[in-house]
Parts: structure tokens; sequence; C-alpha cells
């Protein structure tokens, strides 16, 4: 039997990098399609069936979406598990619809302001006459609330559970105190966006949320570049070796509280965007909505749902969760809390990394096996199509 020389498991770097370019270049043209899908295609669809209706819901889940990738940033690539990211959702949403209040009133004095006694328009509410003022505080003020919290935490070197723990509380100090301010900004009523002028229209009417939904897609889209970028090469390799051995990155010579820092401000600024986004579709934002313990909870939820580590999947889980919950309270509203309930279950049980994680892993694998094709070998593929070895395994068999 003739012996041949084993082919080398690691491909040429030629290779291997052009291998990165086509998948780079896939890539590219999917998220290009499935914008182009969310723009046109889809919300015209709806609109023939007589679903307008949805057409809004789904930019409103698109805006969540936003959101959710900042929470698999900072999750699934970081280790980070933030139960407090409402508090940056709700800056970014009370920056635009402070906004949109002064805008009703033509910069004038909020009608609910006179129900307290205030006569005058506080300080910091003056700002916000601004437009291109009000696009940077958007996701400015969750972005610098973020670095100093996150800086405060990581530099004593607080993580795991304790970093939840802390977040969580943080999240229930900003709650009283938004829901304590009646007389700066409505306390537990919150404030309208619905009925305040925008872009020469009023928030609500059709025009105006057409605009939305679509500032929706272009976010999400940038976002996901964003993370996608940051996730890539010596950065993604840096976070993804924080989340399983700081220590040894410590050891290494690195320290790890600036990429932290850093990621946990890219979140932020997400969810801000995220909040202002949700805000001005839903046409109300309220402390009970927003810096509710259970709704920072959901966004948690909806990665893992998707997958943790994925980006894709925390779109598709917070798509997937939203429109599940809505259908579900439509058709059962008596019951539609133990199906949801059940889904949750099921992925935490049956697939632990989310349903994008399971394709990836496994999913694949069973399609080709379904169709007659073998399953890859990642080391020495050439051994199982070589006849020599095929000869011997054949020999053992008989």
């Amino acid at each position: 039997m003739t012996v041949k020389a084993i082919e080398p498991a690691v491909e040429p770097r030629a290779l291997a990098k052009a291998r990165q370019r086509r998948w780079f270049w896939l890539e590219v043209a999917l998220v290009v399609v499935c914008a182009l899908l969310l723009l046109l295609v889809i919300p015209a669809i709806l609109n023939a069936v007589g679903q307008g209706v949805r057409v809004n819901q789904l930019g409103r889940f698109l805006a969540l979406a936003i959101a959710a990738l900042g929470i698999d940033l900072i999750w699934g690539y970081t280790g980070l598990l933030s139960l407090g990211h409402g508090i940056f959702f709700a800056l970014g949403g009370y920056a635009l619809a402070m906004y949109l209040e002064l805008q009703a009133k033509g910069g004038g004095t909020p009608d609910f302001f006179s129900l307290y006694g205030v006569t005058d328009l506080p300080t910091f509410w003056r700002p916000f006459n601004s437009l291109p003022f009000t696009i940077i505080a958007i996701w400015l003020i969750p972005t610098l609330v973020a670095i100093a919290l996150g800086y405060l935490v990581f530099r004593n070197r607080i993580r795991g559970v304790y970093f939840s723990i802390l977040t969580q509380a943080a999240l229930i100090v900003f709650f009283n105190f938004f829901n304590g301010q009646q007389k700066l900004i409505n306390g537990t009523n919150g404030l309208k966006t619905s009925t305040s002028p925008i872009f020469g229209v009023q928030a609500s009417a059709p025009r105006a949320q057409a605009i939305f939904y679509a500032l929706s897609v272009v976010f999400l889209v940038l976002g996901y570049v964003v993370c996608r970028w940051l996730t890539s090469g010596r950065m993604g390799r840096m976070l993804v070796a924080i989340r399983d051995d700081e220590p040894r990155v410590r050891f290494s010579g690195y320290n790890p509280t600036g990429f932290k820092v850093f990621v946990f401000a890219v979140s932020a600024a997400l969810a801000g965007i995220a909040g202002a986004l949700f805000t001005v579709q839903s046409g109300i934002i309220t402390p009970s909505s927003s810096l509710s313990t259970a709704f920072s909870i959901e966004m948690v939820i909806w990665v893992a749902v998707g997958g943790r580590a994925t980006l894709v999947g925390a779109i598709f889980g917070t798509l997937l969760v939203n429109f599940a919950r809505t259908l579900l309270s439509e058709q059962f509203p008596a019951v539609w809390l133990f199906f949801q309930g059940a889904l949750f279950l099921s992925v935490v049980t049956i697939l632990p990394n989310g349903i994008i994680g399971w394709l990836r892993s496994s999913g694949f694998a069973l399609g080709r096996s379904l169709f007659g094709r073998r399953h890859p070998v990642a080391t020495y593929p050439s051994l199982e199509t070589d006849p020599d070895v095929e000869y011997e395994r054949q020999n053992l068999r008989d």
C-alpha cells in the first residue's frame, strides 16, 4: 500500500483571506437584501393585505432590536450581563420626548407644568428646543452615563453576578427618580409624543411614522455593522478573551477596564437610539414602560432566545418574541403568558445557545444529513476521500 503524505490541516494564508473576503461580501449582500425587504417589500405587502398596523409594530420591534444588539455586544461577546439597560433606553426616549413636548407648544412651557404650579421652563429643558442638540443628546447622554457607571464598576473589578445586581440596583434608582419628578418630567404620567409636530407634520401622522420606520431600519443596519466591526479582528478576540478568562488577560499585560467601559458605552448609545425611535413610534414614554425591571430583563431574554454572540440572533430573537407576544395576546388573551413562558423554558432547556446558535452548531449538520450529505471533517478532510484509507476501512470491517 502506498503511503500518501497527509495534507496540512491549516489552510494557506492567501486561501484563508480569500475565504474571509467571500464571507464578508456575502454578509454585506445579505444585509443589503434584508434592508431592502424591510424598507420596500414587507411594508407594501402588509399594507396590501390590510395589516398596516403591523408596519408600526414592526418598526417598534426593529427599534427594540437595536437595543438587543447592544446587549449581545456586552453579554454575548464580553460576558457582561446588564439587567439595567432600560436606563439608557429611557434616557434616549426622554431626550426626544422633551424636544417634541417643546415643539407642541412652540418652544413654550408644556401643559403639564401648569398642573404643578410651574410657570418658568426649567433650565435643563431649554437646550432641547434645538433639534441638533436633541439628536446628539439621544446617544451622548446615555454614553456619558455608561462611561461614568462603567468606570466606577470595572475599575473595582466588579463582574459576574455582582455586576448584574449592581446594574439592576441602578435601574431601580433611576426608576424612583424619574417616577417622582412630577414637576420636572411629569413623573408617572410620562411624556407624550403623538400630538407633537416633527419634520413639518404631526408625529403620529402616517408620513412621519413611515420616516421613523425607515430610520429604524437604517439605524438597525448601522448598529449591526458597528457591532460586527467591533467583534471582528483583534478587538473581537480581546472581548471574547475577557469573557472567557479575564484574569489571564490581565496576566498577559492588558487592562480590561478600558475595553469594558468602551463596549458598555457603545451598548448604551445603541440603547439610547433605540429608546428614541421606540418612543416616537409608540407615542408616549413613561418610567413604568422603559425603566421597569421586567423590561430590562426582557432585553436579555430576546438575546438568549435568538442566540448569544451571534448579533443576527439578537435581531431574530427580538422580532420573534415580540411578535409572538403580540399575536398570542390577541388570540389567547387569558393564557398567552403561559405560551410565552413555555417558549422561554424550551429555549433555555433544549436550545441553551439560542435558535441561531443551534443552527450554527447542529442545525446545518442535521440538514445536510437529511439530504444524504456527509458532515465535513475539520481536520485532514482529504482522509475522508482517500482510496487507501477507504480500503483499510473496508478491511477492518471484514
